[in-house]
């Protein structure tokens, strides 16, 4: 076991995916921030990205070696996702952490927390895992090996106090984050758009198995909107994990179901947003980037019928879109699967884009949602500077004199 100085406690991170990833490449920041100010000097080891790697966390695993998606993925790669989890609990063993501080990634961090839970380590669990919608019987794990959720969605908190789990709403990061700084003219010219158009947006996901069922039936509807609302022009978001391949793939879509779109490919998804009149979104978080842009919008999303079949069974909530969820109402349309069609969302978008009593609606009820993600304790602390406290707080209520 290696000896931790009083004043130098260490932490374990894990964070699997590209958006926890991020919150943890933050929450290190933050954390040492705050330490310097309690005369602490922590020092970090787990699993990240390279982000959290320039942060200062010492990475066991990179997170680009586990983060694998589908079933099919996941079968191929289990021999060295088992591997990496091993070498995981075998740090996490010899160097006995103050605390640790698992990001998201429900499936491999849950299944570390009954490790760390084992060896007597207080666990930290930020970004909730969905069981609220689906595999509720996991919740027995949450309260049995995770000592505080810290949760980003505000519904979230009640939901795992009546399930006995010791849970906080700390806010969404989104929240917190800037609006776009470049101005409309900006953005214009960036990307050879005429300011005097009117803008929509068209994010059909950011992974390519999404793109592919989504993206065909949003350019029909765009090229429908064109019939009836000529002055338009259209910005597709790339997200920057995609390949050049992949790229070339949309190319491709566009060519063959939208040749003579006025369409731009751009860089900075919350940027179009910011900037669209309104916008056709794919469930997923964007929905709520779009929501905290203040941009109306239509959810949209398909998936494969076997996988529809399934979901109808398991999922227990009463939206799809996680801006309804929040809103407990539905604030934003939502068309999926068999309603997801170029005609719907044409009727559905058309008043949003118009001035009028539908979309000054859901201007209102936007506002209503960003105030939502923040916790109402009239602080104005981020999200990842309240887990970084409380964090910190857990590393200091275990140091000899603590009197805990």
């Amino acid at each position: 076991m290696t000896a931790q100085a009083p004043n130098s406690p260490l932490i374990f991170i894990s964070a699997g995916e590209a958006s926890g990833e991020h919150y943890g490449t933050q929450l290190i920041h933050a954390i040492k921030q705050q330490a310097a100010v309690r005369n602490l000097t922590p020092t970090f080891f787990g699993m990240g990205g390279e982000r959290m790697a320039a942060a200062g966390c010492e990475r066991i695993v990179k997170s680009e070696d586990v983060a694998v998606m589908g079933i099919t993925e996941v079968v191929l790669h289990l021999p060295k996702i088992y591997r990496e989890f091993s070498r995981l609990k075998s740090a996490i063993r010899q160097r006995r952490p103050a605390v640790a501080i698992l990001i998201d990634f429900p499936d491999f961090n849950l299944a570390l927390a009954k490790h760390l839970h084992k060896l007597g380590i207080p666990v930290l669990f930020f970004v909730s895992p969905q069981l609220w919608a689906w595999k509720k019987h996991r919740i027995h794990d949450v309260k049995k090996y995770i000592d505080h959720m810290l949760v980003i969605f505000p519904f979230e908190e009640p939901f795992y106090k009546s399930h006995g789990v010791h849970a906080e709403f700390v806010g969404h990061p989104l929240a917190d984050e800037p609006l776009p700084a470049s101005t409309r003219d900006e953005f214009a010219t960036r990307h050879a758009l005429n300011p005097a158009s009117q803008w929509i947006g068209l994010l059909p996901g950011s992974r390519l198995k999404e793109i592919r069922a989504n993206l065909p039936e949003i350019l029909s509807a765009a090229q429908l909107l064109t019939t009836r609302t000529p002055n338009l022009q259209f910005t597709l978001p790339l997200a920057a994990t995609l390949t050049s391949d992949q790229r070339a793939e949309i190319r491709s879509i566009l060519q063959l179901h939208a040749p003579n779109l006025d369409l731009r490919l751009v860089d900075d998804a919350r940027a179009a947003l910011f900037h669209a009149r309104a916008s056709i979104v794919a469930s997923g978080t964007a929905t709520v980037e779009a929501a905290l842009m203040g941009n109306p919008f239509v959810v949209v999303y398909r998936v494969s019928p076997l996988t529809y079949s399934i979901a109808k069974r398991v999922v227990t909530v009463p939206h799809v879109a996680m801006v309804n969820l929040i809103a407990e109402k539905r604030l934003v349309p939502e068309l999926i699967q068999h309603d997801f069609q170029a005609t719907t969302v044409v009727q559905s978008l058309a008043p949003l884009i118009e001035e009028g009593p539908q979309r000054a609606q859901m201007l209102a009820g936007l506002r209503e949602f960003r105030k939502r993600l923040t916790p109402s304790t009239g602080s104005t602390t981020s999200a990842i500077n309240r887990v970084a406290g409380i964090t910190l707080d857990v590393v200091q209520s275990s140091l000899p004199g603590s009197g805990r």
